[in-house]
């Protein structure tokens, strides 16, 4: 601080020594007052600069008030509970089954679109079962036949040497032979096949479609399907075990004498043991 009094001391004493020197001067021309000027703003700038520095020396002020110490509990706030509202809605919380669940209704079976099961030019459409219908009973060994009305939905002819082939399930000893007929695009007719009841009790089902004469299948699927009874013994009529009774007829001896009456005829029936 004594350094910079110092030299702020030196400064003054350096404008009174100038300000004097312009002050004998008083007649010069206005020229001079222009300098004056110029070095009273020097001054100005000087004596701001100085207080400046003294700023910057100034001590920075420290917080000297004692830390304040803060003590935590370990209570639990209490939470707040929503009051019920008219705009708030019920929650419900699914119960969850530990069970399998059982499941009801008609399971949905796709039915293939006709059109789809074409082979090229070839196609055949089911319109109804003429004859045994599905889940007929049948006899252990019966033989039967199966017939079906179809349509030729196709833009071919069908060819005599068109079959119907065996496409899955039970055969029942079905064999069928060809078609034997034209059939034309949008014309319907009846084909069959000739079939035998399998001997065991049970269900059957057999599938067959029409194919080509190479043995390409087309169509729609045609099925039969059967139940076999169990046979049932039926009891004889009761026969009769009892042995027959024989009748014969002892006649008394012949008397020579005509006093006395022969004895009355006398008749015995056996019945074996």
């Amino acid at each position: 601080m004594a350094s910079v009094r110092r030299r702020l001391f030196y400064m003054m004493l350096l404008c009174g020594i100038l300000l004097a020197s312009c002050g004998g001067n008083a007649t010069e021309a206005s020229g001079e007052a222009d300098v004056n000027a110029i070095l009273t703003a020097g001054v100005g700038t000087l004596a701001a600069s100085i207080f400046e520095t003294q700023t910057a020396l100034a001590p920075i002020p420290t917080d000297t008030s004692p830390p304040v110490e803060f003590t935590s509990t370990n209570t639990a706030l209490p939470l707040p509970s929503p009051a019920p509202s008219s705009t708030q809605g019920l929650v419900f919380v699914p119960v969850i089954s530990t069970g399998s669940p059982s499941p009801t209704g008609t399971l949905f079976t796709p039915t293939p679109n006709p059109s789809s099961l074409g082979a090229g030019c070839n196609n055949l459409l089911l319109i109804s079962d003429v004859n045994v219908p599905a889940g007929a009973v049948m006899k252990p060994n019966e033989p039967f036949t199966k017939t079906w009305k179809v349509q030729n939905n196709g833009t071919c002819e069908w060819a005599l040497q068109f079959r119907l082939a065996f496409a899955g399930g039970n055969q029942m000893d079905g064999n069928p032979g060809g078609l034997g007929k034209v059939i034309s695009p949008q014309k319907w007719t009846q084909i069959s096949v000739e079939l035998i009841a399998p001997k065991k009790p049970g269900a059957y089902t057999g599938s067959w479609r029409l194919s080509t004469q190479s043995g390409t299948l087309f169509g729609s699927t045609l099925t039969v399907s059967i139940v076999v009874a169990a046979p049932t013994n039926t009891p004889l009529p009761p026969t009769n075990t009892q042995p027959p009774t024989s009748t014969f007829t002892v006649a008394p001896p012949t008397s020579t004498s005509t006093d006395t009456p022969a004895p009355p005829t006398e008749t015995i029936t056996l019945t074996p043991p």
